[in-house]
């Protein structure tokens, strides 16, 4: 990924949010998320260990937002101003949240999808780096994608290929919204036996994650 990141950094704006999904349906698996969690704004992710955040939102005509901040990585100044990250954005955009975010000084990236592409403002010559690439690399990397989700369910080496194909599939169906509890339960199995790093991984919190974030058929439990 480019520093600064770049629109065309980013995968697909459906795939975006299928996979901002499985990092919070993996953590409510749990039954006590923590790093990652879905409510009304969104899927987020707050790493205060790597000292970032991120937020991604599914507006309802289709549009994606995806915005955050690495405190170590993004430069939120150039020439002793704070840049205007919102400056042009749609109206669609959800615009009292954003506000809210930019006048706590929390944006360091806000990336937008719209008309089958990623946007951004353009950014002043002299910014190095948004922090985008070191908060959330799987925006744009399958790897690191699988890496990530792997890691939050503790998957061990003899399971990681399985867990990869599941993951897939979880996507696959999450960006066409015919995820149901099979698709969900395989993703859970795939991650393999319980053990000492990981407790028992919960079906119920993990599909009601995926039934709130509009992933699933209609009668995902019927």
């Amino acid at each position: 990924m480019h520093r600064p990141s770049r629109p065309e950094d980013f995968d697909h704006g459906d795939r975006v949010w299928a996979r901002a999904v499985a990092f919070a349906l993996l953590e409510a698996a749990h039954g006590n998320p923590e790093g990652y969690w879905l409510d009304e704004h969104g899927v987020w992710c707050d790493a205060t260990g790597g000292s970032y955040w991120w937020r991604v939102t599914r507006c309802p005509d289709g549009g994606v937002v995806f915005c955050g901040q690495d405190s170590d990585g993004s430069e939120t100044h150039v020439d002793g101003r704070q840049i205007d990250f919102l400056a042009g954005g749609p109206d669609w955009l959800p615009w009292d949240t954003l506000r809210e975010d930019a006048e706590g000084n929390l944006l360091g990236f806000v990336y937008w999808w719209q008309a089958d592409a990623w946007h951004r403002i353009r950014y002043p010559e002299s910014l190095a780096d948004d922090g985008l690439a070191g908060a959330a690399g799987w925006l744009g990397s399958e790897a690191e994608f699988v890496d990530e989700a792997a890691a939050l369910v503790a998957v061990q080496p003899a399971d990681e290929a399985a867990f990869a194909d599941a993951l897939a599939r979880f996507v696959r169906h999450a960006g066409a919204r015919t995820v149901d509890a099979a698709v969900v339960a395989d993703l859970l199995a795939a991650a393999g036996p319980e053990h000492e790093d990981r407790r028992p991984l919960l079906l119920e919190p993990a599909l009601a994650v995926a039934e709130r974030a509009g992933t699933t058929r209609p009668a995902a439990r019927g």
